[in-house]
């Protein structure tokens, strides 16, 4: 186990890639919707944000999560060590409340006007494919990483549950944020266990009903518990349009324009609390 969690890098880059080549294959030989907007254009910012990202949280974050999650085991810290929970049991409970709290910090980032102006810049990528996944602000990924590791360390998760989690939550983004097609009878049963590309396709809808709906990323329990679960969109997967009503022209894709997006427009039309408002 020392090995594994030694090579955390290895393993979350090998996953990674060869999550991200998988889907990408997926969305060439059977997408599930035309893109308008080509790779070509919107691509090469996605995957740069990526970078930026990754190189932030490393220069911000001297430990990852997992290591984070080691020295609370070796110090005792968090509610499962307080109540003495087995790690036969404190795994899977650790990844499950880690899923809970990604579910609930993303719902956060839709109700606070402040939070969302970060995170509109995921939903303002006009197209939705693998590389939307991992799309996100360098002040939204930042904020992400501070509630995760207080997260982490206080519930005391083990250091293998948090690495468990990370691959599967960089796979699953990947996964459910992919434009690939699959049969309506396999996406009915899927969507029970893990967070499918069509059910999450709805929360990318530029219906502001739609955007407040879906917000799992990897179990889609949380949803349907809560009460923000849409089993499809009004308008239908083809036709429907994937976005937010600012930030439309192409130009805004670039890498530029969309790390200043947070700072221009502000519009309460997406509010978590304005639920019923259609755009």
């Amino acid at each position: 186990m020392t090995e594994i969690l030694a090579n955390e890098p290895v393993i979350r880059l090998t996953a990674f890639a060869g999550i991200f080549a998988a889907m990408t294959v997926w969305e060439i030989l059977a997408p599930r919707r035309v893109q308008e907007i080509g790779r070509g254009t919107r691509w090469p910012s996605n995957i740069a944000i990526v970078a930026l990202d990754t190189a932030l949280v490393r220069l911000v974050f001297p430990m990852t999560a997992v290591g984070v999650a080691a020295v609370a085991e070796a110090k005792g810290w968090g509610l499962f060590h307080t109540f003495g929970v087995w790690t036969w049991a404190a795994v899977p409970l650790g990844v499950i409340l880690l899923d809970l709290a990604i579910y609930l910090q993303h719902v956060l980032f839709h109700a606070v006007p402040a939070l969302w102006r970060l995170h509109r810049m995921h939903h303002a990528d006009l197209e939705f494919d693998v590389t939307t996944g991992a799309r996100f602000h360098p002040i939204e990924i930042l904020l992400s990483m501070g509630i995760k590791l207080g997260v982490i360390t206080a519930l005391g998760a083990p250091a293998v549950a948090v690495l468990i989690f990370e691959v599967l939550l960089n796979a699953t983004a990947m996964f459910n944020h992919s434009n690939v097609r699959m049969p309506g009878w396999l996406d009915g049963k899927l969507r029970w266990i893990v967070v499918t590309p069509d059910m999450h396709r709805v929360h990318h809808s530029i219906a502001a009903r739609e955007t407040n709906s879906n917000f799992g990323f990897n179990l889609p329990w949380w949803d349907r518990l809560f009460g923000t679960y849409c089993d499809q969109p009004r308008a239908g997967h083809e036709a429907m349009t994937i976005g937010i009503t600012q930030f439309r022209h192409p130009v805004e894709q670039r890498l530029d324009r969309m790390l200043t997006q947070p700072f221009r427009e502000a519009d309460e039309r997406y509010s978590f609390g304005r639920r019923e408002q259609e755009t």
